[in-house]
């Protein structure tokens, strides 16, 4: 997990409640949003790789992480693990994508449109060219997380993710379902599906995948 401040509410990945089975959190002490989002990660991988090396011997039987942006460490932290990888929901584009009828495609929400670059796309073999939202023009959500504060207006954020969904749905016709990108969207993924009556998609329907893939 990233090192944060902000409120973890029920749907946030790191909120134990957000998930029907136990979950164990390591912080990386350092791992700022911004330092992720906006400027380069590559600086923390080991302690990451170290963290999770250390997870897998406490017994975890997958491995994610809090930021969608850490696509990037993907690779690195397979080599290092026996178990389970997903380091961020953008991995369930491909899986998700040809499941839509051929006239549709999967749009992703970001945080961080501005961010978001081709490299973390293509590391989550992500090779089309998705349509692209974000609620970085929103009032709060963006701000909130990725300036760390200690508080989060609640309502504020819901209303970013839902009005930057809606956007993405007006400049895309065809836009056929939702992707979030960020950990800390899903829980505003009901209430998006809702405004935009398409489905929506969280790393919490990855991470669920898993664990019921581990009780097989």
């Amino acid at each position: 997990m990233l090192d944060t401040r902000f409120p973890r509410i029920k749907g946030d990945i790191g909120n134990a409640d957000s998930f029907s089975f136990p979950v164990r959190k390591s912080v990386i002490q350092g791992a700022f949003p911004q330092n992720i989002v906006r400027e380069n990660p590559k600086t923390l991988l080991p302690l990451f790789v170290a963290a999770a090396i250390q997870l897998e011997k406490e017994g975890a039987f997958a491995i994610t992480t809090s930021c969608g942006f850490l696509t990037l460490f993907q690779k690195e932290l397979e080599i290092a693990l026996d178990v389970p990888v997903l380091t961020s929901s953008l991995f369930l584009y491909n899986e998700i994508r040809p499941t839509l009828p051929q006239n549709k495609k999967l749009g992703i929400l970001t945080i961080a449109a501005s961010s978001l670059s081709s490299a973390h796309l293509v590391s989550a073999g992500i090779t089309d060219n998705p349509p692209i939202g974000t609620t970085e023009n929103g009032e709060e959500f963006t701000s909130a997380i990725l300036e760390n504060r200690d508080t989060l207006d609640i309502k504020k954020a819901r209303n970013d993710n839902v009005s930057a969904a809606l956007q993405l749905q007006k400049e895309h016709s065809d836009l056929g379902a939702i992707l979030l990108e960020c950990t800390n969207m899903s829980p505003y993924a009901d209430v998006i599906s809702k405004a935009t009556s398409l489905p929506v998609f969280s790393i919490l329907d990855g991470l669920n995948q898993l664990w019921r893939e581990a009780q097989n």
